[in-house]
């Protein structure tokens, strides 16, 4: 019996500290809505990216991982400029090439004319 009594005294512990939590909360308003964190440090707009750049960059946790639009946005950046990058390389070895082709070519002509002026001296 005084199990039961027990039992009953702390089922109506329980039910009015819920209905005072329910009750008492709803006077207030729910809790208005927290800004998701944002990405505090984003790539530069300014300047194209450095090392340091990316060893920096720190996303912000959100619920489930990080927020993908931020590193959606970052990624995004990167293969921009690295294909920007592939792009600027490949044009600069292919005037190397050139460059060195005419050398070569100018090269062969002189050694093919022995009877030209600049090779007298």
């Amino acid at each position: 019996m005084v199990m039961f009594l027990f039992l009953v005294v702390a089922l109506a512990v329980v039910v009015a500290a819920v209905t005072l939590a329910v009750v008492g909360g709803g006077a207030s308003g729910p809790l208005p809505e927290a800004a998701p964190e944002r990405l505090q440090d984003p790539l530069p707009p300014d300047r194209p990216v450095d090392r340091e750049d990316v060893e920096s960059l720190r996303f912000p946790v959100a619920p489930r991982g990080y927020r993908m639009a931020d590193v959606d946005d970052a990624l995004g950046r990167l293969g921009a400029e690295l294909a920007e990058r592939d792009a600027r390389i490949a044009d600069l070895e292919s005037a190397l090439a050139g460059a060195r082709a005419a050398a070569a070519h100018v090269r062969m002509e002189k050694t093919d004319h022995p009877d030209h002026p600049e090779d007298r001296r």
